[in-house]
């Protein structure tokens, strides 16, 4: 293989075998960020989600304890 791209322009090594590379393993490529993207977008509005609730339930305690003082 080394042989075979010794004998070729620096342009079909560093252009035209990438390019190729893409056309052929694009849709792949995109499916797989769309999944990691998809999974990161997810675990972020989770973690939201957890932090609001946890910061409800703290002002409700609060609020709830110090109703209890009175």
């Amino acid at each position: 293989m080394r042989e075979i791209f010794n004998g070729m322009p620096w342009w079909v090594k560093w252009v035209a075998v990438p390019v190729i590379a893409l056309v052929v393993f694009g849709t792949v490529i995109v499916s797989v960020l769309s999944v990691v993207i998809s999974l990161l977008f997810k675990a972020l509005v989770f973690v939201a989600l957890v932090g609001g609730l946890i910061y409800v339930v703290r002002k409700f305690m609060s609020s709830s304890s110090s109703r209890s003082d009175w």
